[in-house]
């Protein structure tokens, strides 16, 4: 159990150019795609670095205006945030606001997508 203790401790405490020399090193020669692994060493204390140079993972939708469909506006954000008619229509009153925080890329991009089709103007921060 040591051996994976210490095995462990060198993980975390590779740097960014290590990190992406281990990642093609097991693609390469043993066909593992390294995103699990990477993520992994990532979440370690060395990290802080490391994190700057990393692809950004979390999202907020902020919507701009509401366009001139302010109704449909309304109704999309009320749907897509699970909020009240009255909350939605302050939300999308208050413009420029945020939507929703902290989101997956595709969510992001999903939630972007079904506003902008309903007539906001969206941005993804």
């Amino acid at each position: 159990m040591a051996d994976l203790k210490a095995f462990a401790e060198q993980l975390v405490n590779l740097t960014v150019k290590e990190v992406n020399e281990l990642a093609t090193i097991l693609k390469e020669e043993y066909g593992i795609e390294p995103a699990a692994a990477a993520v992994a060493v990532a979440a370690g204390p060395a990290a802080a670095g490391a994190a700057v140079a990393e692809e950004k993972t979390s999202f907020d939708v902020v919507l701009k205006s509401a366009g001139a469909a302010k109704l449909q506006v309304v109704k999309a954000v009320k749907e897509a945030c699970g909020l009240g008619l009255k909350e939605a229509k302050d939300l999308v009153d208050g413009a420029p606001s945020t939507v929703k925080e902290g989101l997956a890329k595709d969510e992001a991009e999903s939630l972007k997508k079904t506003l902008e089709e309903a007539g906001a103007e969206v941005e993804l921060k």
